[in-house]
């Protein structure tokens, strides 16, 4: 490898670990504004996702430039490959963090009801997964990203008995139906986010073992 190459390989990883940062923080974020139904909370990460998506437009720059002028080979290619595939993955995390602070925003003008399922379980079982899969980024560990994959199993079975939980709710309680909904959307975006660190996660292994696993869930049991 010329030291060229190494010198902006090791550029495109130190960015995508400060959009992952970012990311992280705004979700943080958000899930405080859902908890609190605090509309000043929800308020800080519209500013913030400015800033991840300037850095995703950055970054896949970054990585096509280094495809054009230093065409990497194997192991660098594969690296460059995914960075540009985890790159937007971040950045869709970015925006569901923001929809989940909207959320918040339509939740605070309505009269208040009991999160209608275990939004705290759930919610922290997604930044669980987030966390991994920003450090098998960083140490370049497949193992833990195989984990990440796991690990979603959970958040699948509390979005599937939230479905169940809201029309109960909605039969039970019409008049505050608006609220119950909204949760349902909370929760759905709770499990979009999961689903794409799932997606990091997967290029993760890629990057690392040359191996594609996304259509094959089953060699992970």
């Amino acid at each position: 490898m010329s030291k060229h190459l190494q010198v902006e390989l090791e550029r495109i990883k130190s960015d995508l670990l400060t959009i992952s940062s970012l990311v992280e923080r705004n979700l943080t974020i958000s899930v405080q504004a859902i908890r609190e139904v605090d509309p000043s909370v929800a308020q800080k990460i519209y500013g913030y996702d400015d800033d991840v998506d300037r850095m995703e437009v950055d970054l896949e720059e970054e990585c096509l430039k280094v495809l054009a002028l230093h065409q990497p080979l194997a192991g660098d290619l594969r690296f460059v490959v995914a960075a540009l595939k985890i790159n937007s993955d971040l950045e869709r995390m970015g925006d569901l963090a923001v929809n989940l602070a909207q959320r918040a925003s339509y939740l605070s003008k309505l009269p208040k009801v009991a999160i209608p399922f275990d939004f705290d379980t759930m919610a922290a079982q997604v930044r669980s997964m987030v966390k991994m899969a920003i450090k098998a980024l960083i140490e370049l560990d497949s193992m833990l990203a195989h984990q990440v994959i796991k690990d979603d199993d959970l958040v699948d079975r509390i979005h599937r008995e939230m479905y169940a939980r809201v029309f109960a709710n909605v039969k039970a309680d019409p008049e505050n139906a608006e609220q119950h909904i909204h949760y349902l959307t909370v929760s759905r975006f709770l499990e979009r986010i999961a689903d794409i660190a799932t997606n990091v996660a997967e290029d993760i292994v890629y990057m690392v073992d040359g191996t594609i696993i996304r259509h094959d869930r089953n060699s992970l049991s």
